[in-house]
């Protein structure tokens, strides 16, 4: 899948330490990368899925 345009960003709470990164300013998608290897592969996601994902990790 092509991403280019993608702004990736990752979480003000990692601070300075390696994290994933997001990508969700593409229409249907979203992008995971780790920040470490950010030309490494991503994993892509559904808008719903990625919502999903987030609401179910913040129970935890």
């Amino acid at each position: 899948m092509e991403l280019t345009g993608a702004t990736w960003r990752k979480s003000s709470r990692s601070g300075n330490s390696e994290c994933v990164e997001v990508a969700d300013n593409l229409p249907g998608v979203v992008g995971v990368r780790d920040s470490k290897d950010p030309a490494g592969p991503v994993l892509t996601f559904t808008p719903q899925a990625w919502r999903t994902f987030i609401a179910r990790a913040k129970r935890l």
